[in-house]
């Protein structure tokens, strides 16, 4: 078995046009009439209203993700902020829709390509391009990148382009065409629907912009994360801004909001209703350029889900194999199969089966946002003041306001007919992973006792040590090895001050024992560096608090390891373990968690 380790293949050029193609899915050229003939010339309202939650969610997980990043990316920080069960949660839901997802784009691409070819069955053009793209991610990620970035590279120059000519045309710059903005109210006034249909559209919208967050999944397999993260944070605002509520607009001008063309493509009519030939062909490529994106990165998406799940020991082990190149073979073959019988549902029964599943699967993604958004708000809490590269604005107020948006939005889905169906599928979806979690997963021992799984291969580098027993220096030189430290690894020793643990609670009196435990604790952490440094270790550390988590704590945020070892004394010396130190810490941290116990009757000292 290969190390079960992902390996960067996705250059800073992939991750940019990842972050910028990604917001822009099929559903921004197909689905906007849809939304225009419901909300009315106000169209581009709903796209601004819809777009700023998904800014103010990106910027959140940004904040996560830049800090901490992690192919897992929010399902780690769901987990770290509220536990197994939420990361668990997280990363199955998210799967889930991904791997809806794949099969309806592959049937949807299918449909494109019988518009040029008609005589063909649907199915074979939907096998064709789930294996076109399969293969592209079963041979390395830098495969998935260069189809990414060439993917997206088509859908932005599309959309600049319809920019340009229906700016050109909206402000006069057209040959033979005045400066017209008539369409906002020549045909039942700006809002001919009501108010009320500016929110009632906003679900449709949210799920047309989902994929924003793919970048800060991906960025975790490039060679400078945070500063892809970064930029794919920053320019969510312009991307967003630009892309959907620029081109609603100049939609919502060019054509009348009632036009029965607007189902097909709002894009073709425009390019139409601008005089330009061969508008139908040309924006029906580009759809089916958007639609090999979304499968190609649902693809991706879902297959990293996979592979942290397993590495948490969350799905079946054998997703950690991954090839000579890094890739999770089994992980993507998995969420394939799925795509494959989601295509197999729509084929046999399109109005039972497929709808169920694509039913079940539409609200999972605000269910995740929210998540998202729990997180960020309980793990900024936790930082306090910590310097981070991106910071949410206005916290907590604003991540308090996008939650509470959010929670509105599946309100208005719950009592909104149309949508029912989708809150109750996706509650159902959502009741049922936690039922196998909590009755399943959770109460296997081997799930209890759990360390993530590391390869052969894996390394770690900062290596966080977290004491309280001046474990032999045989033991300790034991464990540290059982870590695999990197060559250049540097270790940070945290011991809690805790006059019970290092015994002064036994010896002091009440008016010396707060300054002779500090003393101890201090020994007991100078014992623990000389070995370190004797092994030609970088080693420093710390003497925490009282309690050990805030003394874990404090070391996490001050260090930022990416491996923890816990050394404790016996069960029979120590209150830790019946404490569930360490299960805890599992659950709060993503980065593996390794527990060292020293045996029965061991020296107390380091030998």
């Amino acid at each position: 078995m290969a190390a079960a380790e992902l390996r960067p293949g996705l250059k800073q050029r992939h991750l940019t046009m990842i972050a910028i193609g990604g917001v822009i899915g099929a559903g921004l050229f197909v689905g906007s009439g849809a939304v225009m003939n419901e909300a009315g010339p106000a169209a581009f309202i709903t796209y601004a209203l819809a777009g700023g939650l998904i800014i103010l969610v990106m910027r959140m997980l940004g904040e996560m993700a830049a800090a901490h990043p992690s192919t897992g990316s929010f399902a780690d920080y769901a987990r770290r902020a509220l536990g197994n069960w939420a990361g668990f949660s997280v990363a199955w839901l998210y799967w889930y829709f991904w791997v809806i997802v794949v099969g309806f784009e592959a049937v949807a691409g299918a449909k494109l390509l019988q518009y040029w070819i008609p005589g063909v069955p649907l199915w074979i053009f939907a096998l064709v391009l789930m294996s076109l793209m399969t293969a592209t991610n079963l041979f390395s990620v830098s495969s998935y990148g260069e189809f990414e970035y060439w993917f997206a590279g088509i859908k932005v120059v599309t959309i600049i382009l319809f920019l340009g000519i229906g700016a050109a045309y909206v402000f006069g710059l057209w040959p033979g065409k005045p400066m017209d903005f008539s369409n906002l109210t020549a045909h039942g006034g700006f809002l001919p629907n009501g108010g009320s249909v500016l929110f009632s559209s906003i679900v449709v919208v949210i799920f047309s912009m989902v994929g924003a967050e793919i970048a800060t999944v991906a960025a975790a397999e490039s060679d400078d994360p945070v500063r892809g993260v970064t930029k794919a944070v920053n320019s969510v605002v312009w991307r967003i801004g630009i892309f959907y509520v620029g081109s609603v607009f100049l939609l919502c001008t060019i054509l009348p909001w009632n036009s029965a063309e607007l189902g097909e493509s709002p894009y073709v009519s425009a390019f139409k209703e601008m005089g330009l030939p061969y508008a139908d062909h040309v924006m029906n490529a580009v759809v089916l350029t958007a639609v090999l994106s979304c499968l190609n990165s649902g693809l991706y998406t879902a297959s990293r889900m996979l592979f942290v799940l397993a590495g948490r020991r969350e799905a079946p082990q054998a997703l950690l194999r991954v090839t000579d190149k890094g890739v999770p073979r089994w992980a993507i073959l998995s969420s394939t199969v799925v795509g494959f019988l989601c295509v197999i549902a729509a084929y046999i029964s399109p109005d039972a089966v497929f709808l169920f599943l694509l039913n079940s699967s539409g609200a999972v993604i605000l269910f995740v946002y929210i998540l998202i958004a729990v997180s960020q708000f309980i793990l900024r809490r936790r930082a306090g003041d910590e310097e981070m590269p991106i910071k949410m604005w206005g916290f907590p107020f604003v991540t308090i306001f996008a939650i509470v948006a959010m929670v509105a939005v599946l309100v208005l889905m719950a009592f909104d007919p149309e949508t029912q169906s989708q809150i109750t599928l996706g509650l159902g979806s959502w009741a049922a992973l936690l039922i196998v979690f909590f009755l399943v997963v959770r109460t296997r021992k081997e799930y209890q006792d759990q360390e993530p799984v590391v390869g052969p291969d894996a390394q770690a580098e900062r290596i966080l040590v977290l004491a309280n027993a001046d474990v032999a220096s045989a033991e300790l030189v034991e464990e540290v090895d059982r870590v695999q430290p990197g060559p250049q690894a540097t270790f940070y020793v945290a011991v809690p001050a805790n006059p019970v643990e290092v015994g002064t609670a036994l010896t002091s009196g009440a008016v010396w024992i707060d300054e002779e435990t500090r003393a101890a604790a201090q020994r007991r952490l100078d014992r623990i560096l000389q070995v370190l440094t004797e092994r030609g270790y970088t080693a420093d550390g710390e003497v925490g608090p009282f309690d050990v988590r805030a003394t874990l704590d404090g070391a996490v945020l001050t260090f930022k390891p990416d491996a923890i070892v816990i050394a404790t004394a016996p069960d029979s010396q120590t209150a830790w373990l019946r404490d569930d130190t360490v299960a805890k810490a599992r659950e709060r941290y993503s980065v593996p968690v390794y527990h060292h116990k020293y045996r029965e009757g061991a020296p107390a000292g380091l030998g």
